[in-house]
């Protein structure tokens, strides 16, 4: 079965919350670009070590890589670990 990526948009993705969220994500990666930090296809990720994308502050921004980023460490019944 396909995705339905319009469905998931008006579902998650349009939400002003989760819009609000990514728009800060980008701009986090556009502060540390300009910075000469990351480059445009590096293969690496702007992570938030407090884990709030709203915090854009210069010492809570760091650069990973994607899978490090993008995966989180796991407790015993596979919820995130705090």
């Amino acid at each position: 079965m396909a995705r339905n990526y319009k469905k998931e948009y008006a579902n998650y993705q349009g939400k002003p919350a989760q819009i609000k969220k990514r728009a800060s994500r980008n701009s986090a990666r556009a502060k540390l670009s300009q910075g000469g930090v990351v480059k445009k296809g590096d293969g690496k990720d702007v992570h938030h070590r407090d884990g709030n994308p709203r915090n854009n502050a210069r010492k809570n921004l760091a650069v990973t890589t994607k899978a490090k980023n993008r995966s989180f460490p796991r407790n015993s019944k596979a919820g995130k670990k705090k």
